[in-house]
């Protein structure tokens, strides 16, 4: 038997560890998951806002190693660790042996200690929250159609994004395209382009984290979407009709039945195991502090890479929690433990950074490389070959490009489809008998002019 490892979560860097692992013979690979597939998270949004299939940004696991004979998948949940007889523990009550341990376990929706919020505003980081999200906006447009006053008219094309980040921006940006592009003409008494779309962030601009200039153009293309943004605005509530904002300017409410989370999101529960096992003190977002190795202090065996961890660069600051960190330190670790196997030095672990590309809308997006800032046609050509690159499956690449393609010359959507509870959720009117009678359908309602103005310093 080889040097057995266990890789707990099939996301970025658990997918490339187990690739990077796979290709030795001296390894016993066992991948573990709760999923039995692969989530492209970075085009999620796009099944939330129905440009794509849950299909075609998932992937079996079992497919995608099915050429590897050193690696076994199963699909399984953990919640807990031994590590002083190195046991990775399960929920069904089953174990899995380990000498080496990669825990990538991702992140999740956190709303800074309101979590009864997440019924009135899902995130963004699953195939549920996606189709859940997809629900509520198309159910949206069909409820103010049976709309009967202009208040629950606007109440139903009012659209709030909170959080301004790449995730909220990309949103904000493919609900302007839903009401501008995709849904004109659809409905009888609901304009869609009368939709208002608000992105709402306590901050100063969108993009926080990209230079000030990429922030601009990325404003401005979201402007030309309709989309509008509200800044230094703090949620303090959320519920059924709307969302409660404190500015600078007091307090500010916002009538809509449709919010979405972006704002944040904090490390996996098994971060907390973690700490418990093994004594070390999570950091901000419940991230594990790893050392230069991806190692948990005094437990070489132990590698947390991708969300979960908390690493330093060379500059003393935290790793991002994005796709590429988690793939570079997915292959790293396979080979720092082959090194130390073979006791040869093992080399610190180094994040190149590639660039950050954030999409607002068609044939427009945002890109960084270092000190090159792109925006427009060319930002959006190399978002799209990029990710098109990082796509699992070459059987997933050809099908996101004919759906890119057919909705580039087509301006539709094809996956609008509204599954799940009819109901999404309490704040829908009941409809009453006499509102569906053909005899009494609900007039045009007058177009919305409650429009708050932007919150800016």
């Amino acid at each position: 038997m080889g040097h057995r490892v266990i890789i707990l979560g099939g996301g970025f860097g658990g997918l490339y560890a187990a690739r990077a692992f796979g290709k030795q013979s001296d390894f016993d690979v066992t991948l573990i998951d709760r999923r039995n597939f692969h989530l492209f998270q970075p085009l999620l949004y796009q099944v939330a806002t129905g440009e794509l299939s849950p299909a075609d940004v998932a992937f079996p696991l079992r497919a995608i190693f099915s050429s590897y004979p050193k690696i076994r998948v199963i699909m399984g949940e953990a919640n807990d660790i031994d590590v002083v007889n190195r046991r990775l523990l399960l929920a069904d009550g089953g174990s899995e042996p380990y000498d080496t341990l990669v825990i990538s376990t991702g992140a999740r929706n956190h709303y800074f200690g309101n979590d009864a919020w997440a019924a009135y505003a899902p995130g963004l980081k699953s195939i549920e929250d996606a189709t859940r999200i997809r629900h509520r906006i198309l159910y949206a447009f069909e409820a103010a159609e049976r709309a009967t006053t202009p208040e629950e008219y606007c109440a139903w094309l009012t659209f709030v994004v909170v959080g301004a980040g790449p995730t909220g921006v990309e949103l904000a940006g493919a609900l302007g395209e839903i009401a501008n592009d995709t849904l004109r003409g659809d409905f009888r008494h609901v304009n869609p382009e009368e939709a208002r779309i608000l992105l709402v962030d306590n901050s100063s601009r969108v993009l926080g984290t990209f230079a000030p200039d990429v922030s601009q153009h990325a404003e401005k293309s979201l402007i030309g979407l309709g989309v509008r943004s509200l800044f230094n605005g703090r949620v303090t509530s959320i519920d059924a009709k709307g969302v409660t904002l404190q500015t600078d300017h007091g307090e500010q409410r916002i009538t809509a039945h449709t919010v979405l989370w972006a704002a944040g999101v904090t490390a996996s529960e098994l971060g907390k195991i973690i700490s418990e096992r093994t004594g070390v003190a999570l950091q901000k977002g419940g991230r594990v502090p790893v050392d230069k190795y991806c190692n948990v202090d005094g437990h070489p065996e132990i590698f947390v890479i991708g969300d979960l961890a908390w690493q330093l660069d060379d500059d003393s600051k935290p790793l991002p929690g994005v796709a590429p960190v988690a793939m570079q330190q997915g292959r790293y670790v396979a080979k720092a433990t082959r090194q130390r196997l073979r006791g040869e030095t093992v080399h610190p672990f180094h994040y190149f950074d590639k660039g950050t590309l954030a999409v607002i809308g068609r044939a427009s997006a945002v890109a960084q490389f270092g000190k090159l800032h792109l925006h427009g046609l060319f930002a959006w050509l190399t978002w799209l070959f990029v990710h098109l690159m990082y796509l699992v499956s070459f059987q997933n690449r050809v099908v996101v490009f004919i759906r890119w393609g057919f909705n580039y010359l087509t301006y539709n959507r094809g996956a609008r489809l509204i599954t799940g509870d009819p109901v999404p959720y309490e704040a829908v009117r009941k409809i009453s008998p006499k509102d569906t009678d053909s005899g009494n359908s609900a007039a045009s309602p007058a177009p919305m002019n409650q429009e708050p103005e932007p919150v800016r310093n």
